[in-house]
């Protein structure tokens, strides 16, 4: 089994490429080791020190590392967990663990606006961040504003505050004129 390994703009997280499918239907993010248990594979990742995110996407495995930890040295050691279990058999998620579409349900008024902003995220934002190993999806939409959730490499990232406005915001704002602004939830 060969791993590639990318880099992604946050430099605190790498994206690996087992060369197979991690997921077969939707993402699972782990922003803790207490997440991570959900998966037998996310756990095996949160084993190694410095480890402080793992995030899983159709055919890659995010990890983030801690600010003090080097690249150098945690590496080698997530790309033997990763191999060691995709050898093993076990399942990427455990029993009744499932996958998340990641956009919550919306209720309410301006629902024909919130279908809209979903498949402009999943046509046009979520491909694109994915080849830099994260995901964005719809948190909720108020009085004009879209709340998104940053996953993966995004959340943390320097540069996910330009993404967001610059990029998302006015594409949003561009086909969709109800849209005022875009931020981001935790």
């Amino acid at each position: 089994m060969f791993i590639q390994t990318e880099s992604t703009p946050n430099p605190a997280t790498l994206k690996f490429l087992p060369g197979q499918t991690v997921m077969d239907a939707g993402t699972a993010d782990f922003p803790s080791a207490e997440a991570g248990e959900a998966s037998p594979l996310a756990n095996r990742i949160f084993g190694i020190d410095g480890v402080t995110g793992v995030f899983f996407g159709n055919d890659f495995v995010t990890v983030t590392k801690a600010e003090a930890t080097e690249w150098d040295h945690v590496k080698p050691a997530i790309l033997g967990a990763i191999m060691e279990h995709f050898q093993s058999g076990q399942p990427v998620m455990a029993g009744e663990a499932q996958p998340t579409s990641g956009h919550a349900d919306h209720t309410g008024p301006d629902g024909e606006i919130v279908v809209q902003i979903k498949e402009l995220l999943d046509t046009r934002v979520r491909p694109a961040v994915a080849q830099d190993g994260g995901d964005i999806t719809f948190h909720g939409f108020e009085k004009g504003v879209v709340y998104l959730h940053m996953q993966g490499a995004c959340a943390g990232c320097p540069s996910s505050t330009l993404t967001l406005k610059m990029g998302i915001e006015n594409l949003l704002r561009h086909y969709i004129p109800e849209v005022i602004e875009v931020r981001p939830v935790a």
